[in-house]
């Protein structure tokens, strides 16, 4: 199945180069792959997917593991951000 997956700010360095410029990339899963599993070939630190969101839903830390993903959906994932 294919979902759209988004990776901003310092994340993007995880995604293909072809990507990297909008950070976009339209991904084939298994159907009912978790998260964690959409992500785990790209190597992402658990640090540092700080903000996770599938179609604008926030999915706390305890659920990414098990939270199916469906044809469509998109996931988009932030690091943890400082400012002031």
């Amino acid at each position: 199945m294919r979902i759209t997956l988004k990776l901003y700010a310092t994340l993007t360095d995880y995604l293909p180069p072809a990507a990297r410029h909008d950070n976009i990339l339209a991904l084939d899963v298994e159907a009912g792959a978790s998260i964690e599993a959409a992500i785990a070939p790209f190597g992402l630190p658990p640090r540092l997917t700080h903000l996770v969101l599938v179609n604008g839903v926030f999915v706390p830390p305890g659920e990414r593991g098990t939270r199916a993903l469906r044809e469509g959906d998109v996931l988009a994932i932030w690091p943890p951000i400082a400012g002031g």
